[in-house]
């Protein structure tokens, strides 16, 4: 299995561990990443405010660059996910646009054919991979680990453009978990916004959700949360000391990376995975349970 790797800003800076945990892992399970070679930031979800056109042309680049390579795309990112199938339902709906686009692709010679599809990371361990091939490669279930998963907005939403599964009721991550040996925990803040996209303009409010979003699996049972997406984890991870000040009752919540639950459950250990670089500590929660 090959794909076209779009790592995406927040790998390359505040999410190291996840390019760390996410090669890894690719590498056990036999899957080839290519970088794509010369990507550019998606946007974030928030340059198409302010510039339509040039949001979607940066992200037809990153999709023309990566058809060159004849393999899908895919990311570890909800946002830059969305961002990049967005633009290329746009393009392939909109003649117009898609023209007005290549003209200025063309003066870098490249042009958008919308020949390649864009997956996540989760989507591809299910759809290309396969949850029986997932099982096999289990060499250490996590057998007595609890964990609450997180979706994140942009991995199930909006349905029109994400589309790979029910986004009222998504099952993906507890089929992973399942796999992997882990219990799900379920709880209210399931679906829920992390933040992180409003945490500049409205911090007071951010935080707050934050803290609910952590106490919320904590009542629950949960010993962690994991989620599929790094803008999420660094939310609920890097601001949680913050929003613990906002709040009386304790909401410390260990946060992983979803390549890295599943990086423990093929045998690597928390820092091969690099999970000793988290704000909030995880060790404590996995020497809890049969993983230590």
């Amino acid at each position: 299995m090959k794909y076209v790797f779009f790592p995406g800003c927040t790998l390359e800076s505040a999410a190291e561990e996840l390019m760390i945990s996410t090669k890894k892992v690719a590498a056990a399970l036999g899957i080839e990443l290519i970088e794509l070679t010369g990507w550019t930031c998606c946007g974030a979800s928030h340059i198409q405010d302010i510039d339509d056109l040039l949001a979607t042309t940066i992200n037809a680049r990153n999709l023309a660059l990566a058809e060159e390579l004849e393999a899908p795309l895919l990311t570890v990112c909800n946002t830059c996910t969305l961002m990049l199938r967005a633009t290329k339902q746009k393009l392939d709906q909109n003649d117009y646009t898609r023209k007005k686009v290549n003209q200025g692709l063309k003066e870098i010679n490249l042009e958008y054919k919308g020949t390649n599809e864009v997956t996540h990371f989760l989507w591809a361990l299910i759809q290309d991979y396969g949850l029986e091939n997932l099982r096999k490669k289990v060499i250490k279930p996590l057998k007595g680990l609890k964990i609450a998963n997180f979706y994140g907005c942009h991995v199930i939403r909006p349905p029109q453009i994400m589309g790979f599964e029910n986004h009222m009721n998504p099952q993906s991550m507890e089929m992973i978990a399942e796999v992997l040996g882990a219990k799900s925990v379920m709880f209210d803040q399931r679906l829920a916004c992390c933040g992180f996209h409003a945490v500049f303009p409205a911090e007071k409010e951010v935080l707050k959700m934050t803290s609910i979003n952590c106490i919320s699996p904590k009542q629950a049972g949960a010993d962690c949360i994991v989620t599929p997406c790094p803008l999420c984890q660094m939310q609920l991870d890097m601001y949680q000391p913050d929003a613990q000040k906002q709040f009386n009752q304790d909401i410390t919540m260990p946060i992983l990376h979803l390549p890295q639950l599943i990086g423990l459950a093929l045998g690597l250990t928390p820092e091969e995975l690099a999970i000793n670089r988290h704000i909030i500590d995880v060790i404590p929660a996995l020497k809890e349970t049969t993983i230590a």
